[in-house]
């Protein structure tokens, strides 16, 4: 529940919730506040300006309830280190609980989640997420935490076996504390994903960010925190707070407390914090960039094709798993961008709390159209869109939002020198790339070339329906954390990996990422009872091998299968 302060002095008429940490309220001097979206619509200007005398304390909190949804406690350096202490003081109890009582949290989670949906959604409606997004997300975590993701995760967890006088265990142990850096555009579900990694006996801190604190602390407390305690965790196991990024990933990275940086955000800051990360000791897991691929080929049902891909333009291109660049067979590439300028069209802008609201305003567009000009250049043809347009859909020089946006590249060959091709660009922006006609079996073999040479690896998709290609595509595309068939290809579903992925999007250790498994280590065990040291390894052989049972056979395949008889 949001804190109301006992002291007057810091009495605030909208909720406020301090900084958790070592099971217990931190409040502090200096907060940030949520301006509702809303009014930032109505009046930029006036909004942004009351927020920013808010949180210089130069205005009155109870002139701004019309504005202001809620405000977040900024934790100072003493706070920062604190909750790396209190995790680390708290991580021997709680790793010592044993994995079934550990995996009653996520079901219990998943619990509150389904009872505080409604408040949840609204929260992130204030801070800016369209309503039937933020709707998105929610049942996204309801399949993060499903009872077949959970039972997966649990069963790489802990494994056993007996063989030749051996009790024999693989099992994953919880790497320590594992603090959780959610990106700007999604942190409450980003969070939400990552401290999972609470059931595999890890601790966790929680940076929430500047931009967008109130939906992480909210989630964190009312989902979170709550199933923890029925639990019995001990005081520490989550920690969270709202704190500027670098100074925060210093003391990370400085910290002799901390294991794991669980960080989400662009390529360059993170692989270089990857670096960082392992020059001082500390597992980087990443969840950077996403620049997906997806294919249409010649028999795909283009009317569902041009559905899936017009989810490029949801969230106004700011979600890192949506499409980014399209391979249209040459045969069907004039229907597909018809049907894909009808779906452009159809998604306006408005304010967030519209059920058939889809962009969000984009302050700082200046990068959009830099990329519509280096690819108009560089011989891309605008299909669609490429103007600002204010609240009500009418173009405007000076409007806050971006209209999706559809290019036609011709041929692959160069694709990438176009910079909205190679780069994600976080915009409703998207190319479509018609390869130069040729017969089927090379144009074939030039989309996969073309997919598994991104050097981004988030999610791909093809839509086909030849049973061939489909098989051929599968068994070649290799990147990437999550191969989508004729399917959406933002969609989450139970006991597959939602986010995760090869290359720019994960680092050097990317890969389809359950936190569970990536803020673990694998570990094997084994038990003897009665074994004989010398025996068993100067004794292998002639045990395996008895005197006088050489093998004798009249070929290879006789020969292969007595050996293993033997063995």
């Amino acid at each position: 529940m949001p804190y109301e302060p006992s002291d007057p002095r810091h009495h605030c008429p909208v909720p406020t919730y301090p900084s958790y940490v070592g099971g217990r309220d931190v409040d502090a001097d200096r907060h940030v506040y949520t301006v509702t979206t809303t009014s930032i619509l109505q009046d930029v200007f006036r909004s942004l300006t009351l927020k920013r005398h808010l949180e210089q304390g130069r205005a009155d909190p109870a002139q701004a309830a019309d504005f202001v949804v809620g405000r977040c406690a900024v934790a100072g350096e003493s706070t920062v280190q604190a909750a790396t202490e209190a995790a680390a003081t708290a991580f021997a109890a709680w790793s010592a609980v044993p994995l079934e009582r550990r995996m009653r949290l996520g079901a219990g989670i998943r619990e509150r989640i389904r009872r505080g949906h409604a408040a949840f959604i609204d929260v992130l409606v204030s801070e800016g997420q369209p309503r039937a997004l933020a709707e998105w997300q929610v049942c996204g975590l309801l399949d993060v935490y499903a009872p077949e993701s959970l039972d997966w995760c649990a069963a790489q967890m802990h494994q056993e076996a007996r063989l030749r006088g051996r009790s024999m265990t693989l099992r994953r142990n919880p790497d320590g504390v594992v603090c959780v850096n959610p990106p700007q555009n999604t942190p409450a579900a980003s969070t939400m994903f990552a401290v999972s990694a609470l059931m595999a006996g890890n601790t966790v801190v929680v940076r929430a960010p500047r931009s967008a604190p109130l939906g992480v602390m909210h989630a964190l407390r009312e989902f979170v925190v709550p199933v923890l305690e029925e639990l019995g965790a001990p005081a520490g196991t989550l920690n969270a707070y709202c704190a500027r990024p670098g100074p925060t990933l210093r003391s990370w990275l400085e910290s002799p407390h901390v294991a794991d940086i669980f960080y989400t955000g662009g390529v360059e800051r993170g692989l270089e914090l990857e670096r960082e990360c392992v020059a001082h000791g500390k597992k980087p897991v990443l969840e950077l960039a996403g620049n997906d691929c997806v294919v249409v080929w010649r028999d795909a049902d283009v009317e569902l094709a041009a559905q899936a891909l017009s989810e490029c333009f949801f969230g106004s291109g700011q979600i890192c798993m949506v499409p980014n660049q399209v391979i249209a067979h040459p045969a069907i590439a004039g229907e597909l961008l018809t049907h894909l300028r009808k779906q452009a069209a159809g998604i306006r802008p408005g304010p967030p709390d519209r059920p058939d609201v889809l962009l969000t305003p984009v302050l700082r567009g200046e990068r959009f159209f830099a990329y519509l000009r280096d690819a108009v250049a560089k011989g891309a043809r605008v299909e669609f869109g490429g103007r600002r347009l204010e609240v009500d859909g009418l173009p405007s020089d000076t409007g806050m939002f971006l209209e999706p946006t559809v290019l036609r590249i011709d041929g692959c060959a160069g694709a990438r020198d176009i910079e909205a091709v190679r780069e994600e660009t976080f915009f409703p922006l998207l190319p479509v790339i018609v390869p130069r006609p040729a017969d089927d079996t090379s144009l074939l073999h030039e989309a996969i070339a073309y997919v598994t040479s991104n050097p981004y690896g988030l999610r791909n998709s093809l839509w086909a329906t030849d049973p061939a290609v489909i098989e051929r595509f599968v068994a070649r595309t290799f990147n990437g954390g999550l191969l989508k068939v004729n399917d959406s290809h933002v969609s989450l579903l139970p006991w597959l990996p939602s986010h995760g992925g090869t290359g720019y999007t994960g680092g050097v250790f990317g890969e389809a990422n359950y936190p569970m498994l990536r803020c673990s280590r694998l570990q094997g065990v084994s038990i003897a009872t009665g074994v004989r040291p010398r025996d068993v390894v100067l004794g292998a052989y002639s045990s395996r091998f008895p005197r006088g049972s050489a093998i004798r056979s009249a070929g290879p395949p006789d020969h292969g299968a007595e050996i293993l008889r033997q063995v």
